[in-house]
């Protein structure tokens, strides 16, 4: 076991492979970066909208990421009054800002607070606690796939002992100079939740931070895929793991945090490579049939209605590529009529 910060961890064969696979992936990733700008910014797009919808429905929301697309597409400040929209928007912000100004954003509680602020800023419910670290003790409870509420675990308390646990948190990130960068990423989302400085908002702003720490230690293909969808699909685990190494505070062993951290990376990671070999074996194909076959992609089942819509590509237009696709065997037509929709072959 290894002391760091204020916790233990096993740097074991298991955690040292999967760091080495993650940075490997990483070492060719600006080159790939710099060919691939079109198809990157389309997968972006598709990412945000993933990442928003399931960060929120992990606390709550029940909006599909159909229903988020529309709202951000279409997009009224003023008329957000159910609060699924507002933290839908809210997370938004947030995800905008920090993919696009992520080297501006520095680690320190004033810019953390400055998040928290815009993440709550469209809820009037939660003006009286934005951007301030909280003054009432917060447990954590999750809503369970049954409806069912369950305590995961209790946090630091308010005011003076949450400040001091956030300073201590900030200053170790900052003069830790022998932690893997990867390892630093998963502890500083970790004990965030653990302290749950903030009143509310505290699962979502660490996602968005976990985020942030991965661009700003130059892990930039992360903006490409949606690791709050990863999270959601294992949202039980999530909770398991953090409940059972949270047991243990103080001193607790963090080995099974990181490790699940870290396959949820290499998870998304394994989905991004395998769009971007798609995208090498349909080098010949145009723009437009690459967007319709990137968007079967994450929308199976899609159909050519849903497709030119969504694409803004003419509903004629939309079919015949269809049909072409198809011809080639790239993508799987299935039903007939009106019930017609595409998957990946």
């Amino acid at each position: 076991m290894e002391q760091v910060h204020t916790f233990e961890i096993s740097i074991n064969w298991s955690l040292i492979s999967l760091i080495s696979a993650i940075d490997r992936f990483d070492a060719s990733w600006s080159s790939i970066e710099r060919k691939e700008g079109k198809m990157l910014k389309q997968l972006k797009s598709i990412a945000t909208v993933r990442s928003v919808g399931a960060s929120t429905r992990i606390e709550g929301s029940k909006m599909s990421d159909e229903e988020v697309d529309v709202l951000l597409k279409n997009l009224d400040v003023t008329k957000l009054e159910d609060r699924d929209s507002q933290e839908v928007v809210g997370y938004f912000n947030v995800l905008d800002l920090i993919t696009e100004q992520f080297n501006e954003v520095e680690i320190r509680d004033t810019d953390i607070k400055g998040l928290h602020n815009l993440l709550m800023k469209q809820s009037k419910k939660d003006e009286w606690h934005r951007g301030n670290f909280k003054q009432h003790a917060n447990s954590v409870i999750a809503e369970m796939p049954d409806g069912s509420r369950q305590m995961i675990f209790r946090t630091t308390d308010p005011r003076f002992a949450t400040e001091k646990g956030m300073e201590d948190l900030i200053n170790w990130y900052h003069h830790d100079v022998f932690t893997h960068t990867l390892v630093k990423c998963a502890l500083f989302a970790y004990e965030f939740l653990s302290i749950h400085p903030f009143q509310d908002g505290n699962g979502r702003l660490s996602r968005l931070l976990a985020t942030l720490l991965l661009l700003k230690q130059g892990y930039t293909w992360i903006q490409y895929v949606s690791f709050e969808h990863e999270i959601e699909s294992r949202k039980n685990e999530y909770y398991s793991v953090l409940r059972r190494c949270q047991s243990q505070r103080p001193n607790e062993d963090v080995t099974p945090w990181v490790m699940f951290f870290f396959d949820a990376l290499q998870n998304i990671q394994g989905q991004l490579i395998a769009k971007l070999r798609l995208q090498e074996n349909t080098g010949k194909l145009s723009p437009k049939e690459k967007s319709i076959l990137l968007f079967i992609g994450d929308h199976p089942g899609a159909k050519s209605g849903e497709i030119s819509k969504k694409l803004d590509i003419a509903i004629p237009t939309a079919k015949r590529i269809l049909a072409g696709l198809v011809a080639r065997q790239l993508i799987e037509k299935h039903g007939i009529g009106s019930g017609t929709y595409y998957t990946l072959l």
